[in-house]
């Protein structure tokens, strides 16, 4: 089977249209079945599924993980929508973050065992990312901490400000994808698209519309630099 770089996304690919040149494909897991989209290099899997449909805490994250790996992924990158803590971290930055943590509970494929793992996002793919979005003249963010909250609520403004005090981002899905990688033995690494600020950061509320739309305006550029990471780990 051909080796392919792993792709888990959400928001950032809403319009379809982006990925017509991608084929469906069902995988059977012991976890369940998931719906990915294949192309040449790498493998997409939307996290809400093809209709966006599925809320951040009812993700399949072990029937994602799996699914990636019986379609012959060995590294994954996961794209994900995220809130700056800080005014730093501002909508429309792009950031790779070097480590995280999560305040939910923490998946694992490890119930029947005792192992424990080291949780790490991949030093090796994290600087292949960094190193094409700099051919690519993509600006973005070599750094920071992304904490993962529950959803499907956003966080409290009392919550944010202690939240600041831990990493610079948050959203609900990364950590438990990094988690299950590593345990599964995949490479991980991500790229974190800043839609908005969390709540209380600045006075302005949150408008989900202006997320969505924020969230779109990197897409072009992030499969592009995408699809030069997969040629450059393919090679």
């Amino acid at each position: 089977m051909k080796s392919r770089l792993g792709v888990i996304c959400g928001t950032a690919f809403r319009d379809r249209g982006l990925l017509s040149g991608f084929r469906e494909k069902k995988v059977s897991t012991d976890f369940g079945q998931v719906i990915l989209l294949q192309g040449e290099d790498f493998v997409f899997l939307p996290r809400h599924g093809l209709g966006k449909s599925i809320p951040p805490h009812k993700i399949n994250h072990h029937a994602d993980v799996m699914a990636l790996a019986k379609a012959g992924a060995t590294d994954v990158v996961g794209v994900c929508s995220v809130g700056g803590l800080k005014t730093a971290f501002q909508p429309g930055m792009l950031v790779v973050p070097k480590d995280y943590v999560s305040l939910c509970g923490v998946p694992t494929f490890f119930d029947k065992e005792a192992k424990h793992i080291t949780p790490s996002l991949d030093l090796s793919l994290r600087q292949k990312i960094i190193a094409c979005a700099k051919k690519l003249s993509l600006e973005m963010f070599d750094g920071g901490v992304y904490v993962q909250t529950q959803g499907p609520r956003l966080e409290t403004k009392a919550e944010v400000r202690f939240l600041a005090t831990l990493g610079d981002v948050v959203g609900m899905t990364m950590a438990s994808e990094a988690t299950l990688a590593q345990e599964a033995g995949l490479k991980y690494a991500s790229i974190c698209s800043v839609d908005n600020f969390a709540h209380g950061v600045t006075d302005k509320p949150i408008d989900f519309k202006e997320v969505v739309r924020t969230s779109g305006r990197k897409s072009k550029e992030i499969l592009e630099l995408l699809s030069d990471v997969a040629r450059k780990r393919v090679a």
